[in-house]
């Protein structure tokens, strides 16, 4: 293993304070608790979090800022954040408008959310739930139940920044969250495995010349494991996937995102993103809103997934609305 690490074990936490350092300010952080948030935290609208586990930035800790979420509190690589951690970063959050808690669909983020959330209502703390399961590959694996939440949360997460901002209610938020993860669909494809720095070794074997398609962003099994293919046919799969699972249709307005693993060149992805985009106009989509780059990683593994999402105007202009977060990506 080759990285540039100090102790793995001070990994994350060495993480966080570099981008706290390099925000200029705009952000502070609680190091004990992983938390990461806004300095100029306001109290006159929903606060919005999220924190899965660390390892798939710039998600979620690098998208911390206005228009976007207040803090994040993620866990260590490939790991759900602690119950303490959600609940002392839903504390430091809580106004009178309430907080929104966004969760990918993974049993140990759903364990770690729901208990804090327990104990933030014991408190008196009102708090709404968005579950983010936007990916296609498999309806059930290692550590979901039901679909996981990849790439697409981030369309969840800007959707609900932009109307936060505007003085959108709690449960507006919840209705919103939810509407944006229905028309979100995901698919990924992996070409190499990757490795946490705390294990020192790749978290799975995968041949030179093969691929796993429907990976997951841990490392989980996708659909199955095959021979490279050219780029056309490996979108042509994937875009056909996730096409036919909203459905959608000839006319429909989408936002498309081609987004790395985190060891994809972007010249690759452009590739990619060329391929998707002939499919869309193949199929009679319209692409208002495109996004080509690393959004949700899995470390260093080489690979990218898709993401197709059904707009309409209300989205589009959430979409458009600024945000000033520490990576732009938006």
């Amino acid at each position: 293993m080759k990285k540039f690490i100090n102790d793995p074990n001070d990994f994350v936490k060495e993480m966080i304070e570099g981008i706290h350092l390099a925000s200029g300010g705009k952000l502070k952080c609680v190091p004990e608790f992983n938390i990461l948030f806004r300095s100029d935290l306001p109290k006159n609208k929903v606060a919005i979090m999220q924190g899965s586990g660390s390892g798939h930035e710039p998600a979620h800790i690098m998208c911390v800022g206005k228009g976007f979420l207040d803090a994040a509190c993620p866990g260590n690589v490939f790991a759900a954040p602690p119950m303490d951690y959600v609940y002392e970063c839903t504390k430091l959050l809580a106004n009178d408008n309430g907080v929104l808690h966004l969760i990918n669909n993974y049993q140990g983020d759903r364990m770690s959310w729901d208990m804090a959330k327990e104990m933030a209502e014991a408190d008196g703390i009102k708090v709404g739930v968005v579950i983010i399961d936007d990916d296609v590959s498999v309806n059930n694996s290692t550590y979901t139940v039901g679909r996981r939440g990849v790439a697409g949360n981030f369309f969840i997460i800007k959707a609900v920044g932009a109307a936060s901002e505007k003085g959108a209610t709690l449960e507006e938020l919840v209705s919103l969250g939810e509407r944006v993860n229905k028309v979100t669909r995901s698919m990924g494809v992996a070409l190499t495995s990757c490795t946490p720095p705390a294990k020192g070794s790749p978290i799975f074997d995968i041949a030179e010349d093969e691929m796993e398609v429907g990976i997951g962003i841990h490392g989980e099994p996708g659909r199955r494991r095959e021979k490279i293919k050219p780029a056309k046919d490996i979108v042509d799969e994937v875009f056909n996937a996730i096409y036919t699972d909203l459905p959608f249709a000839s006319g429909d307005r989408v936002a498309v995102m081609v987004n790395g693993l985190g060891g994809t060149p972007i010249s690759e992805l452009y590739l990619l993103y060329g391929e998707a985009a002939k499919k869309c106009a193949e199929k009679g989509l319209k692409i208002v809103k495109n996004y080509v780059g690393n959004y949700c990683t899995s470390l260093e593994m080489a690979g990218f997934s898709l993401t197709l999402v059904k707009l309409d105007d209300e989205l589009i202009e959430l979409l458009e609305a600024p945000a000033d977060i520490s990576v732009s990506i938006f």
